[in-house]
């Protein structure tokens, strides 16, 4: 039996993963990928992907989990698979794109504060960090380091006969095949400073409110998300 598992909206650490999901965010972490494939017990995989990407060390994360299954892994590009998601793509045994997929592979890049000794070091950090990707990149492709390396710092987007031709992936969908519709946005992730500080306030307050209080305010809560998502017409019971 075929397992399919959704490598959609950002990719997260396991902390930000549960950030995203009590908001009802689409998102892909290390344990939700370890969950499914715990499930999946050796049968065939398939990751279908639409993805700008996200936190680097949890794409690596999910790549080596993928690396280390023991059954059969295929990819599914089925619209924008950028950044840090083509870390996750490149793990697959067998990788199809759709024909209106997309893939972009660019440098690593970070925000941070400090002195010029902190940005040095930051700088070392990032190379390091293209380094271990354009490895990923070269495992699948054949090309060498600097090629891969300078196609990173062009960021390049490669369409699906380009990423077949230059060896990011294997075939292109067959046109008979299904594609659906893929609709992503690019946007920032909360940091983690305010993903920790969100999951202290949730324990705080699982633990101090009353189950039949806490029913009535997630109630109210959930009515309230729902007009800021515009999934309601506006009463409030």
């Amino acid at each position: 039996m075929m397992i399919k598992i959704d490598v959609k909206g950002d990719v997260v650490d396991n902390d930000t993963g549960q950030f995203f999901d009590y908001w009802g965010m689409q998102c892909v972490s290390p344990q939700m990928v370890k969950d499914s494939l715990d499930k999946a017990q050796g049968d065939e995989v398939e990751l279908d992907i639409a993805s700008y990407g996200g936190d680097v060390f949890a794409a690596s994360e999910i790549y080596s989990m993928i690396n280390q299954y023991s059954g059969k892994v295929t990819g599914v590009i089925q619209g924008m698979a950028a950044s840090a998601a083509t870390i996750i793509a490149e793990a697959c045994d067998h990788l199809v794109i759709s024909p209106a997929g997309q893939m972009m592979i660019h440098k690593a890049s970070t925000a941070g504060a400090g002195n010029s000794d902190d940005f040095t070091h930051t700088a070392g950090v990032l190379n390091t960090t293209d380094r271990t990707i354009a490895g990923i990149y070269q495992n699948r492709t054949g090309k060498s380091e600097e090629e891969v390396l300078n196609l990173m710092k062009q960021e390049t987007y490669l369409t699906a006969k380009d990423a077949v031709e230059q060896g990011f992936a294997d075939e292109i969908m067959k046109k008979s095949d299904k594609v659906p519709q893929v609709v992503n946005g690019l946007h920032e992730i909360p940091s983690k400073d305010a993903i920790k500080k969100f999951m202290n306030l949730i324990k705080n307050q699982k633990s101090t409110v009353s189950d039949s209080k806490r029913s009535e305010n997630d109630a109210l809560f959930n009515a309230k998300l729902a007009i800021f998502k515009g999934e309601s017409n506006g009463n409030i019971i």
